[in-house]
Parts: structure tokens; C-alpha cells; sequence
């Protein structure tokens, strides 16, 4: 780009902004750190106050220092020792503190580079962001890390549907004795179950999705990673299925997912829109559960209470959702069936995930609309190069506007993950440092 960046609009507060803020600082870049809600560090994925809401990964993979592994671990055995096996899964409070401190530091370290605003963008004006109370942030370059969007509402709005399972309160009407129904079977869902038994919940929950798919366990080790043969990464979508099937088979499934996981965005950046449609239609679900694992002790609490038929997992298409005078109605047909089904219970929970709709987004729509972003071939996000710069309606990248996390999910498919974010992150970082020896030394450590 000509004229460097000496500040950046950073849009969410979360771990994907708040890193970014952090390397940024570290390489002499100011910039303003934008949350709506004010959570700066740990976002909304590691607010939770619960005990049970452990991470998904082993906290030896979830350092956020990019080029060395062992910072978390470290953290946990000065603060937290009790937590600090590097094979554990530590909760996820803990993760939010660690982040909390990483922000804290490097503000101490770095004076002035890092600005807090609490506040909810609303438009970029060029290189500047205007928030809702009508300030404006001036900077060179922006970057919209807003996280994931709050749920698309399957199941409509009232007094008995808990549209938004993560908002403050959201769990508080549901008794102990009442029974659920739940839209979604991911880990949104065994979260809020979780969420329910620590607060003394005995009643049922039904949980329905299209396939009835939940996510797998870990095993009691990291899994060493299968190297994939060109079976697997190349040819037609039906024969790399076929090869994965075959090498699990043989090897374990888990360090097939092992061995694709450094290279997944690469596999996917080199797919056109034709695979990569058929890779969403036949593999997204089935891949989803097997990558974002849970750990045993989790996978053994779900699975007590589906022994006890406390927890029942249907898969299905919702076709109504009802109140009725003392609870909610959904009105649902099998997977493999055309015969209408019912599930009732006292509250319905929505599980479905995040809204990941740009349009649906002011600020993206914003964008969208005057032509700044456009959205890519399927229709899932944003389109990006391959540095996470938005592309413009005509295709060009635009050098002063950004997208990292889960907002990028278009471009790289894995977006979610700490150690998937920890990389962009970094591309990021190399693209608004000016091509001197601090950007030379960024990209030798990756």
C-alpha cells in the first residue's frame, strides 16, 4: 500500500480484535479496539462464569502467542496451577483472563499504542469508523473482527422461545423441573445444557438438527497427525471422501482431521465454487463434528443423559413452531421421512449457531451496499483475498479494509478456532506493518 499505516480501526473486542491489537502495538501500530459491549480480551466466547464451559482444545494448542506454544500453559501454572496440564482442557474463564492479562500487558508495555472504545460501529467512512452516539474514529485502516453474529432466530420470538441462548439472563425462566426443546445439537447445545444442570435443571430436552449430528470426543492424548496422501487433497469430492473413510479405518479418524487441519484453508482456497459447494453439501456437518471435539468428561455427561433419556438427539426439519398455553409446540418432519412429528416442552432454545448473513449485518450491508465489499460465489460471507482484505464489487482488494475471525469463514472455511485465528491474525499483522525488518521477522516466524 503507498502511505503506511500508523493506526488502525479495530471492530470487536473479542480475542480475534484484541490479539490483533496486540500484535499490532508490538510492532509499532496504534490502533482503536471497538466493542460493543465492552468485553475487551476475552468477547463473548470466554465470558462465561461456568466452571463446566471448558475449552474444546487442549490447553497446549491454545496459546495466542503465534510461535510459542506453551504461553497459556505457562500463564496457567503461575496463576492457575491446578489447571496447568498441557493435555487438560481448562475452562474457558480462565482462557478470558489469560487474554485479559496478554491485552493488559502489552497496553503497559507499549503506552498509547492501544485505545479502548466501548461502542457499536455503524459505518466505515473510509479508512475512519462511525460508532452509534455519533463519534468518529479516524484511522488509516480497518478491520472488521466483530466475531460471530448473534443467532439467526429459527424458532421466531416470545415469551416462551429463548432466541439468543447467550445473552445475559437467557437460561433464568427455564425451572428445574421443565422440559426443553432445543434447535441445533452442536456445542451451542451442550453448552446450554451444561448450563442447565448447574443450576439444578432435572427436567428432559429434545434436540433436533437436520442430520442429528453431535460432536465427538477427544481422545485421552493428542492424536499424532496422519500426513494425507493426494487421495485426500485432490481429484473428485466422492474419491477424497472415500480415501478419508478408508484412512480412518485404518488409522483413526482423529489424526486424519489431525493431519488436514494445518492445511484445510489452503485445500479449500484452492477449490473452486463448484467443489467447494459440494464440499458444504456433503462434508460440512460430518466435518464439523469430528474437528470441534469436546472432551471426554463432557462427551460423558451428554452421554449419561441420553442413557437416563434425559437428553434425546432427533434429526429432522422444523416446520412450525407453536406457543401453546403452558410451553411451545415444534412441529417437525424425519430426516428420512415426510410423516409430521411433534415435540413439546416449556421453553424453546435456539442453538441453530450464529447468523452468518453480511447483509443481515448493517454494517456489512453497509458496506455491501456502496460497494466497498461483495459477497462470495455461495453465498456464505464476504469475499476476501487471500490476506483477509474484502474485495470490492469488482473484485479488487481493497488494501485498507480487513475481515479476521469468524466474519472470514467464506475465505478459509476455519475461522472459529484459536489456532486457525492465531494464523490469519498474523497475515494480517505482515500486511499493515510496512515491508521493513519487523514485517521480514513476522513472517520468518510463521
Amino acid at each position: 500500500m503507498s502511505d503506511p499505516i500508523r493506526k488502525a480501526a479495530i471492530i470487536g473486542g473479542g480475542f480475534s480484535g484484541a490479539m490483533l491489537a496486540v500484535r499490532l502495538a508490538e510492532q509499532g501500530i496504534a490502533s482503536a479496539l471497538i466493542d460493543r459491549g465492552g468485553r475487551f480480551g476475552p468477547g463473548l466466547a470466554y465470558s462465561t462464569s461456568l466452571d463446566a464451559h471448558v475449552l474444546n482444545v487442549r490447553a497446549n494448542r491454545m496459546s495466542a502467542v503465534d510461535g510459542r506454544p506453551d504461553d497459556f500453559v505457562r500463564w496457567l501454572e503461575i496463576n492457575h496451577p491446578d489447571r496447568a496440564d498441557p493435555e487438560g482442557f481448562a475452562p474457558r474463564r480462565l482462557y478470558g483472563l489469560y487474554l485479559q492479562d496478554r491485552l493488559a500487558a502489552a497496553e503497559a508495555a507499549h503506552p498509547g499504542r492501544i485505545e479502548r472504545l466501548t461502542g457499536e460501529a455503524v459505518a466505515v467512512e473510509g479508512g475512519a469508523v462511525r460508532l452509534a452516539d455519533g463519534r468518529r474514529v479516524e484511522a488509516d485502516a480497518v478491520v472488521l473482527a466483530s466475531g460471530n453474529p448473534a443467532p439467526a432466530v429459527a424458532g421466531g420470538r416470545g415469551g416462551r422461545v429463548v432466541a439468543d441462548p447467550w445473552a445475559t439472563g437467557a437460561l433464568d425462566s427455564i425451572g428445574a423441573e421443565d422440559d426443553v426443546v432445543i434447535l441445533g445439537t452442536g456445542l451451542t447445545m451442550i453448552d446450554m445444557v451444561l448450563g442447565l444442570l448447574d443450576r439444578g435443571w432435572r427436567g428432559r430436552a429434545t434436540a433436533l438438527s437436520r442430520r442429528g449430528l453431535a460432536p465427538r470426543a477427544h481422545a485421552a492424548h493428542h492424536d499424532a497427525p496422519v500426513p494425507p496422501p493426494p487421495g485426500l487433497t485432490a481429484g473428485p469430492v466422492s474419491g477424497r471422501l472415500a480415501e478419508g473413510r478408508r484412512l480412518a479405518e485404518e488409522g483413526g479418524w482423529r489424526g486424519v482431521m489431525e493431519g488436514l487441519r494445518p492445511i484445510t484453508a489452503e485445500l479449500w482456497a484452492a477449490a473452486d465454487p463448484g467443489v467447494r459447494g459440494r464440499l458444504l453439501r456433503h462434508l460440512r456437518p460430518w466435518w464439523d463434528v469430528h474437528r470441534h471435539r469436546i472432551p471426554a468428561g463432557v462427551a460423558g455427561t451428554m452421554g449419561a443423559l441420553q442413557a437416563a433419556g434425559r437428553l434425546t438427539l432427533v434429526a429432522g426439519r422444523v416446520r412450525e413452531v407453536r406457543e401453546t398455553a403452558d410451553g411451545v409446540e415444534v412441529i417437525w418432519t424425519p430426516r428420512h421421512g415426510d410423516a409430521h412429528r411433534r415435540s413439546t416442552g416449556g421453553w424453546l432454545v435456539d442453538c441453530t449457531g450464529p447468523g452468518h448473513d453480511p447483509i443481515a449485518q448493517p454494517l456489512t450491508a453497509s458496506l455491501i451496499a456502496a460497494g466497498r465489499a461483495r459477497m462470495d460465489a455461495l453465498g456464505l460471507g464476504l469475499d476476501l483475498d487471500d490476506t483477509g482484505r474484502a474485495r470490492d464489487r469488482d473484485g479488487a482488494a481493497d488494501p485498507r479494509l480487513f475481515v479476521l475471525g469468524p466474519p472470514a469463514r467464506a475465505a478459509f472455511w476455519e475461522t472459529i478456532a484459536v489456532p486457525d485465528i492465531r494464523r490469519r491474525i498474523e497475515d494480517v499483522v505482515a500486511a499493515l506493518t510496512p515491508p521493513d525488518g519487523a514485517t521480514a521477522q513476522v513472517r520468518a516466524s510463521r
